[in-house]
Formats: C-alpha cells, sequence, structure tokens
C-alpha cells in the first residue's frame, strides 16, 4: 500500500519533527510505501490571513532535514512553474494540486524532473478526463501512450479527493476511483474528501468522522494506496484541522484497510 501521510502544512520545525517521529513505524513496515508529506506554501487557502507556511527556501530545508533525519521519502506541493526545480532536489514525489491539475506548464515542468508526480484530482473535474493531465506528464516524459502500466513505469499517479456538491461539501462517487484506474495508478485522498469548503466563515470546515468509512469503502472498491494528514491534536492545526486525523485513528485505520484490501 502507497501511503502519503503527514501535517497538512510546516507549522514549525517542532511540530513537523513530532508528527515525523510518530510516524516511522509505517517507514519500517513492509506493508507500506511511505512518503511523508507537508506542503511549504498553502496557495490556495480561503482567507489572506489564513497561515500559510514556512515558505520555498525555509520549507524545503526543513524537509531535507526531515529526510536525513529519518530516511524518509518526501511528497510536497508544487503551485508555481518556479517551485519544481528546486523542489525536486529535495523531494521525492512532487504533488499537483487539485485546482491545478490541468495547468499545462505545471505537470510539463514537474514531468521534467526525476521525481514522481501524484495530480489530484480537480473538484470540478469529470474523472475520465484526468487521463488528459497524466498524457501531459507521459509524452513530456517521451511515452505517447496512455493507461495504468505506461503511467506506473513512468512515475505517474492520480489521487481521488471528493467533488465539489453544491455548496460547501464535497461527495465523493467510488465510480471515479475505477475509471481513473484506467489511466494511472489512485490514491484515495480521505482526509480531503470530507472537506466542507467555506463553511467555516473565511475557512474551510470538514468532518474528519467520515474519513474511516470512505477510506474503507475504497478500499473495497481498489486502490493502489492512501493519502492521510494527520496531526497530534487536529484542533490545533493551522491548516485542514477539521478533516484531519489522529495520529491514533490513522495507525488504527490502516490496519483495517489492509485487511479489506487482502480480501480480494
Amino acid at each position: 500500500m502507497i501511503l502519503l501521510s503527514g501535517p497538512c502544512v510546516i507549522e514549525s520545525e517542532a511540530s513537523l519533527f513530532r508528527i515525523a517521529e510518530a510516524l516511522q513505524p509505517y517507514h519500517e513496515d513492509a506493508q507500506f510505501d511511505f512518503y511523508f508529506k507537508a506542503s511549504f506554501d498553502k496557495a490556495n487557502r480561503t482567507s489572506l490571513e489564513s497561515f500559510r507556511g514556512p515558505g520555498l527556501e525555509e520549507g524545503l530545508r526543513l524537509l531535507q532535514k526531515v529526510k536525513e533525519t529519518f530516511g524518509y521519502k518526501i511528497v510536497t506541493d508544487v503551485h508555481e512553474s518556479y517551485q519544481v526545480a528546486p523542489t525536486a532536489e529535495v523531494v521525492d514525489m512532487l504533488q499537483i494540486p487539485a485546482f491545478l491539475c490541468r495547468q499545462t506548464d505545471l505537470l510539463v515542468a514537474a514531468a521534467r524532473t526525476d521525481a514522481m508526480v501524484n495530480i489530484k484530482k480537480g473538484q470540478f473535474m469529470n474523472p475520465g478526463d484526468m487521463q488528459y493531465s497524466v498524457l501531459k506528464v507521459l509524452k513530456t516524459r517521451g511515452c505517447e501512450t496512455a493507461g495504468y502500466e505506461h503511467a506506473k513505469a513512468h512515475g505517474v499517479l492520480l489521487t481521488e479527493r471528493g467533488s465539489s456538491f453544491g455548496y460547501g461539501n464535497m461527495v465523493v462517487d467510488m465510480r471515479s476511483l475505477v475509471i481513473m484506474r484506467r489511466a494511472a495508478p489512485v490514491l484515495f485522498d480521505a482526509t480531503h474528501s470530507v472537506q466542507m469548503p467555506g463553511s467555516g466563515g473565511g475557512s474551510t470546515g470538514g468532518d474528519s468522522s467520515m474519513v474511516p468509512y470512505l477510506s474503507k469503502a475504497a478500499a473495497a472498491v481498489g486502490v493502489d494506496g492512501f493519502f492521510f494528514e494527520t496531526h497530534f491534536d487536529p484542533s490545533q492545526a493551522l491548516s485542514d484541522g477539521p478533516n484531519m486525523i489522529t495520529l491514533e485513528t490513522l495507525q488504527q485505520l490502516t490496519q483495517t484497510l489492509i485487511q479489506i484490501q487482502e480480501i480480494d
């Protein structure tokens, strides 16, 4: 199971390392292909006053320090093309945010690095159309043919993170996992899928109690891995707290997901 997990954003060096240390069992467990996730910048926050993170230079320094300390593979978001090259020198996987999943220059810049590329499906996207974002990366990497095996061979992933459902809510159509998996390996982002955009009065709300139910359903349908944002105290998190899960919940849930996947 591919597992991407960590805090939404780098809040401080102390909190980053506290969470990183707690995730060490996943790195050591052969059942997981573990990537530590944290963002150096959250460029699409609801409000100008919302916390964004330490920025590119300081964020990459801290992620490099986590990598050297724990030996983790690292994944982080990039929002603009100029961020891609320096970020790829540190991380093993570049993540394309959902709102930018069709951004050609960003996808091409990511494809020109040696890093894996994880493209999050836009909340506004037909899941079948994500094949074209995958093809932008594949063609840049010299592969003219779409499909699961080609994407896997060239290090391209897709992530389901829910779709906009009216105002202030998300819904997950489990058919999208099947549809997108025809184009590339698929991860299920259970924590962002329970977001309630704009419901927090200038911030994004969420309902983390739904995370276990949706992730178990995704495991039953069949996915290549999962994305969970986690924190030692989500109520104190500076970004995405309402939809994040605790480190203890993550431990219990991942074992259940493995059991579900083993049934098939």
